[in-house]
């Protein structure tokens, strides 16, 4: 048999008074709120309202103390109800928070480089102002009295015990609806547009959220959170990859052969860029501290050079161009050739 005077650290002797405040201590302690996803901690406070149900009650711990009573057979909403009986108010299971929200906001690339505050527009739902979020008149639930948890008495291997649960009627509310509201129908919310202002920190990534804790749906149990999605408009020449950005160049031929000085778009305005003699298609020239910032640094700007043939040339571009073939021992088609080509195909 468990020690349920260990568990709750007093002696066999402490008064109700001393089982009661150790009993708030240690609730508080290992309640699963505080402890998300701690199974250790889970099955600590399922032990401690144990301990609680039967040495609070002068008879069970009398029974106890002579080795007469087992443990109590707890359901989740049993202990959740004693925890609410002892601190003074409803259990959290039947008034539920509101439901969390999500928004999107869009920003410009530029937006990123330092960070910008935006202000965001949503719906979200709060109390019904023409019945104060009550959703009409109510009416005691016959069920349950009002308490919102219903009793049922079990036989155990020596005595009887009692096991509380959610009421089934009301759903755990205490109330029935005798009239619904006409403006909310019944429901305790309308909707409402509401506006916040959030910061988007520097260089955030697309679909990336931000947590804003109390900004959504309002309820009973307190407000839901809004998460807000971030989206960033495309730029006209300027691709991102993580933290770094991507510029494609388009060269001509004469350019790449012959080298030249240039101006790339940044996103703090143009750079100068010095293009080699010989630069080839594919070429990347980075840019050190030209892209976004990073935890700890700032990423690159990559230039890509693109070379960009023409299609359609002068006579006198194209006397230059075959007299640079001929000296560099290039072959070409004879001229007039893809003319008489096309010409064939047309008979």
């Amino acid at each position: 048999m468990k020690d349920y005077y260990a568990i709750l650290g007093v002696g066999r002797e402490a008064t109700q008074e001393e089982i009661k405040k150790a009993y708030r201590r240690l609730a508080l302690q290992y309640h699963p709120d505080r402890n998300p996803g701690d199974k250790e901690a889970e099955e600590r406070f399922k032990e401690i309202n144990e301990a609680y149900a039967i040495l609070s009650d002068p008879e069970k711990r009398a029974q106890y103390d002579r080795g007469l009573l087992g443990a109590p057979e707890f359901q989740a909403e049993d202990l959740f109800d004693l925890f609410a009986q002892v601190f003074g108010f409803r259990s959290g299971r039947t008034a539920p928070r509101g439901e969390d929200l999500e928004a999107q906001v869009e920003v410009a690339l530029e937006d990123l480089l330092g960070g910008k505050e935006v202000e965001v527009t949503y719906a979200r739902l709060v109390p019904c102002e023409s019945c104060h979020g009550q959703g009409g008149k109510r009416v005691a639930c016959p069920t349950c009295g009002g308490r919102g948890v219903v009793e049922t008495y079990r036989q155990g291997l020596f005595s009887g015990f009692v096991t509380r649960s959610t009421c089934p009627h009301c759903k755990g509310q205490g109330y029935l609806l005798a009239e619904a509201c006409p403006t909310c129908r019944g429901r305790g919310r309308v909707a409402r547009e509401e506006r916040v202002r959030v910061r988007i920190p520097p260089g955030m990534d697309e679909g990336q959220i931000l947590r804003v804790p109390g900004y959504g749906n309002l309820a009973p149990g307190g407000p839901g959170d809004l998460y807000v999605r971030l989206r960033i408009r495309p730029h006209p020449h300027l691709e991102r990859e993580g933290p770094h950005l991507v510029y494609r160049l388009r060269i001509g031929l004469a350019q790449a052969a012959l080298g030249t000085r240039v101006e790339v778009p940044g996103l703090s305005g143009p750079i100068p860029l010095d293009i080699p003699p010989g630069t080839g298609h594919g070429e990347v020239f980075e840019l050190p501290g030209e892209g976004l910032p990073y935890p700890g640094g700032r990423g690159a700007l990559r230039v890509v050079v693109e070379l960009s043939v023409p299609k359609h040339l002068s006579p006198k571009a194209k006397e230059l161009l075959r007299a640079y073939a001929e000296e560099v021992g290039e072959k070409v088609a004879p001229e007039g050739f893809w003319e008489k080509l096309k010409g064939l195909f047309r008979k």
